[in-house]
């Protein structure tokens, strides 16, 4: 099971339009959380890398750390499944959406970093909360998938409203 001004089109649509098609397979859905969790892996390994704000830091270090560990919970049951994550449209946009917000990130420095960043991250996480909710846990056919989807929610969530609460701190919409 090779199992978010900035806002790239992150391509979470596709998964409902898939599922609405009734095409969206569990190899499919392990491709897009794998490449979910890397893309804000990346994003925080650039943010951690950059701010000199000891919050942003601190958070985008949390998003290392928790999307690696998804990753690695991810791998293992799809070892375990021997379930081939198979590349589709939504997680090739997420991949081109991920690269294009560090490349955006890159060309800035200071508060306007840290809002660009938060921003983007309050943004992803509804976003890949949505596909979670409305796409990816109601299709996993497999019931240890869609298990793992299940445990790994509360932490989307709880990424969410932390982000919520450091862009309310930096003076971004609320």
């Amino acid at each position: 099971m090779k199992l978010p001004v900035l806002i790239v089109a992150l391509g979470l649509a596709a998964p409902a339009a898939q599922a609405q098609a009734g095409s969206i397979t569990d190899a499919q859905i392990a491709s897009i959380v794998v490449t979910a969790n890397q893309v804000d892996i990346d994003a925080g390994r650039a943010a951690a890398a950059t701010t000199t704000n000891a919050e942003v830091k601190k958070f985008a270090r949390l998003m290392v750390t928790d999307h690696t560990g998804v990753n690695k919970s991810a791998t293992e049951l799809v070892t375990k499944l021997k379930v081939t994550p198979e590349d589709n449209e939504t997680s090739q946009a997420l991949k081109e959406g991920g690269a294009a917000n560090v490349t955006a990130l890159s060309a800035l420095s200071g508060a306007a970093f840290d809002k660009a960043y938060v921003d983007h991250e309050v943004a992803y996480h509804q976003q890949v909360l949505d596909a979670v909710d409305k796409t990816l846990i109601p299709n996993a056919k497999n019931a240890e998938l869609k298990a793992l989807l299940v445990k790994v929610r509360p932490a989307f969530v709880a990424h969410l409203e932390h982000a919520r609460h450091l862009q309310s701190t930096l003076g971004g919409k609320h």
